[in-house]
C-alpha cells in the first residue's frame, strides 16, 4: 500500500478530550474518530488492528472446538422479562418501541437470545456438548463513557457460550476457554492475570476476569507479589484471622451525644474528635424487598458483591429513607445497632475487634459514643464484608498485597443453570429424563485489546505495536521520493516485500524527513525501512526496529533476506 494512496490523517496535537494514552493516540495515529460520546469511526488503520484481532481470535476459539455463528443485536424484551435480568441493566439497558409498539433491546450482551437458540434446537444428550461465539456489536448506554474505545457505548465483543450435560462437562468447557484466553491475549502482546471475580448480573458462581495493568484502568486488582493471588476488588477476601478479636479496653458508660446535621463518618469524625476507625457504620439494604442491617467500620468501605453474596439474594439495593425510618424508627444518618429490633444484622469481622466505639442513635441529630458489643448490642452473624485494602494481608500466604488500576480484558463465567432453568432449556439426558442443560460464558473485549496494547506497548513518540497486530509490518522510508535512485530502490524493496507475502506501506508523500519519521514512530510499524541519498552511494539501506530502536545496515541486496528473518512466517499474507 502507498501512503498517497491510502488514508491516514494524522495529528500532530493531542486532542483535548483524550484522557488514556491509548485513546489519545489512537486519534493522533489515525485509528479512530469520534462520532458521538462513546461511538468511533474504525479508519483504515483502525480496521486492519481490529480484523487481525479478530482472527486471532478466531484461530484460538476454534482450535478448542467452538462454533461461530452471528446473532442478532435487535432482541425482543420479552427474553430479558423471561432471564429475570430486564430490572438488573437498569439504565444501561438501550431500548425502543418498534412501529407495531414492540418494546426492542439493543443488546449488551446475548445470554437470553443463546439460550433462547439452544432450547428450540437442542433436544438430545447426543447435541451436548457444544460451544458457540460470535464477534458482534453490543451497546450498553454508559453514563460516563471513557477513555475512548475502552469505555464506550458502542463496542465489539466475542462473547461464547459452552452449553454441556452437566457440571463435569462445564468443568472442561471453562478449561477450554480459559486456555484460548490466555493463548488469546499472549498473541496480541498482552501481559494478563486471570483473577477470582464477581460475577454481577451475568450471573453464576464462580467467574475469572482477565486483566492488565494499566494505569488508565478503571477496575482495580489485588495481588499479592508473593504468592501470585490475584482477584478484583469486588470478591478479594479479608482474612478473618487477620482480624482477631481485641483484649477490650475498659468498657466506658454508653452515652447519647447531640450532633445537629452531621450524618457522615468524615463530619462526625470532625465534631466528636474521634478517629474513622473508632466508628462503625450501619447500612441498611434491601435484599429482595427484605431490610438487612449491615454493620462496617467508620473507615472501611462495604463491599456490596460480599454482602449479596453473603444473604443469597437475587437483588440487593441501599434502602430508601422510608424504608430506614421504618427499620430503625430514625432518620437517614442517624442509624445504629443500638436496639435495632425486628431486622436481621450482620457485622464484618473487623467490628469483633472494636471496643467503646461510636454509633448512630437511631435518632436525629443524635449519635451514641461508647458504644460496645455484647452489652450494648448483640451480632449473631459475622462475615467478611468489606472492600480490602492496602493494610490488608494476603488472605493465602499473609504477606504484604498491592492494590492496582487494571483493565478489564475478558471475562469467563461459570453460569450453570441460571439461563436454562429460568428459560426452561431442558434436554433429555439418556436415563429418559429432562435436564436444564448446564451452562458458561466467556466474553473479549475486542476493542479493548486494541488500545490495551497501546496502553503497554508506547513511547514519548508514539504507539510501538507488536508484530502479530501492527497494522503493516514494515513501513519504506525514502528521503526525497522525487530523486529517482531513491524512487527506484523503494518501488524494488516495495514489491520485493509484497511479493513475499509481507505487508509493506510506502510512504512516497512529498513530505519532509522529519514529518515521515515523526508519523512512522506515530503509527508505530515494527520494522522502518530507510532509503536515503547518502546510504544509497555505498550500497546500504537502513533498518530501524521500533520497540527497541536498534538500527541495522544492511545492502541493498540483502534488505529483503534480513527483513525475512525479522518476521516471523505465521505474521505474515493476514491480508492478500
Amino acid at each position: 500500500m502507498k501512503w498517497t494512496r491510502y488514508f491516514i490523517p494524522t495529528l500532530k496535537e493531542v486532542p483535548a478530550e483524550a484522557e488514556a494514552v491509548s485513546h489519545r493516540l489512537m486519534i493522533r495515529a489515525g485509528l479512530i474518530r469520534k462520532l458521538s460520546a462513546g461511538a468511533y469511526t474504525y479508519l483504515p488503520l483502525g480496521l486492519r488492528i481490529l480484523k487481525k484481532v479478530e482472527d486471532i481470535i478466531r484461530e484460538e476459539m476454534d482450535k478448542k472446538g467452538a462454533i461461530e455463528l452471528f446473532l442478532p443485536s435487535l432482541q425482543p424484551v420479552e427474553l430479558w422479562h423471561e432471564s429475570g435480568r430486564y430490572k438488573d441493566l437498569g439504565e444501561d439497558l438501550i431500548k425502543f418501541r418498534d412501529r407495531h409498539n414492540r418494546v426492542m433491546v439493543f443488546g449488551p450482551t446475548h445470554e437470553e437470545v443463546i439460550t433462547d437458540l439452544v432450547r428450540n434446537h437442542v433436544r438430545s444428550y447426543r447435541q451436548l456438548p457444544v460451544t458457540l461465539y460470535q464477534i458482534q456489536t453490543k451497546f450498553r448506554d454508559e453514563v460516563r463513557p471513557r477513555f475512548g474505545v475502552i469505555r464506550s457505548r458502542e463496542f465489539i465483543m466475542k462473547d461464547a457460550y459452552s452449553f454441556d450435560r452437566d457440571r463435569a462437562g462445564l468443568e472442561e468447557s471453562y478449561k477450554k476457554m480459559y486456555e484460548a484466553y490466555e493463548a488469546i491475549f499472549s498473541r496480541c502482546g498482552l501481559k494478563t492475570l486471570a483473577v477470582e471475580a464477581d460475577p454481577g448480573v451475568m450471573g453464576g458462581d464462580v467467574s475469572h476476569e482477565f486483566m492488565m495493568l494499566a494505569e488508565s484502568g478503571e477496575d482495580l486488582l489485588v495481588h499479592c507479589p508473593a504468592c501470585g493471588y490475584a482477584a478484583s476488588m469486588g470478591v478479594a477476601e479479608v482474612s478473618s484471622k487477620q482480624q482477631a478479636t481485641s483484649d477490650k479496653a475498659k468498657q466506658k458508660p454508653i452515652k447519647e451525644v447531640d450532633t445537629p446535621g452531621v450524618t457522615t463518618i468524615e463530619k462526625v469524625g470532625a465534631l466528636l474528635k474521634v478517629k474513622p476507625d473508632t466508628m462503625v457504620k450501619t447500612l441498611v439494604y434491601l435484599a429482595d424487598e427484605k431490610p438487612a442491617a449491615v454493620l462496617i467500620r467508620g473507615d472501611h468501605e462495604a463491599n456490596e458483591a460480599k454482602i449479596k453474596k453473603y444473604l443469597r439474594c437475587t437483588h440487593l439495593e441501599m434502602a430508601a429513607e422510608d424504608v430506614i425510618k421504618k427499620v430503625t424508627t430514625g432518620p437517614l444518618g442517624f442509624s445504629g445497632p443500638v436496639g435495632l429490633k425486628g431486622v436481621r444484622i450482620i457485622a464484618d469481622y473487623s467490628v469483633k475487634a472494636m471496643a467503646n466505639f461510636v454509633t448512630g442513635a437511631n435518632k436525629k441529630d443524635k449519635h451514641l459514643i461508647n458504644v460496645n458489643l455484647d452489652r450494648d448490642f448483640k451480632v449473631k452473624e459475622w462475615a467478611d464484608l468489606r472492600m480490602i485494602t492496602e493494610g490488608d494481608n494476603c488472605p493465602k500466604c499473609n504477606k504484604g498485597i498491592k492494590i492496582e488500576h487494571a483493565i478489564e480484558m475478558g471475562h469467563v463465567f461459570k453460569l450453570g443453570l441460571k439461563y436454562s432453568k429460568a428459560m426452561k432449556a431442558d434436554f433429555l439426558d439418556e436415563d429418559g429424563k429432562l435436564k436444564p442443560v448446564v451452562m458458561g460464558c466467556y466474553g473479549i473485549g475486542v476493542n479493548r485489546i486494541i488500545a490495551a496494547a497501546i496502553e503497554l506497548h508506547n513511547d514519548k513518540k508514539g504507539i510501538k505495536w507488536p508484530m502479530s497486530i501492527a497494522p503493516f509490518q514494515v513501513i519504506i522510508i525514502p528521503i526525497n521520493y522525487k530523486k529517482e535512485d531513491i524512487r527506484k530502490a523503494a518501488d524494488e524493496a516495495y514489491n520485493a516485500l509484497k511479493h513475499k507475502g509481507m505487508e509493506v506501506l510506502l510512504d512516497d508523500r512529498d513530505e519532509s524527513a522529519g514529518v515521515k519519521f515523526n508519523d512512522a514512530e506515530l503509527i508505530g510499524i515494527p520494522i522502518q525501512v530507510v532509503i536515503g541519498e547518502k546510504g544509497l552511494k555505498k550500497g546500504n539501506i537502513e533498518i530501524k526496529l521500533r520497540t527497541t530502536g536498534e538500527l541495522i545496515e544492511v545492502k541493498k541486496q540483502g534488505l529483503l533476506d534480513k527483513i525475512l528473518t525479522l518476521i516471523p512466517d505465521k505474521t505474515r499474507l493476514f491480508f492478500t
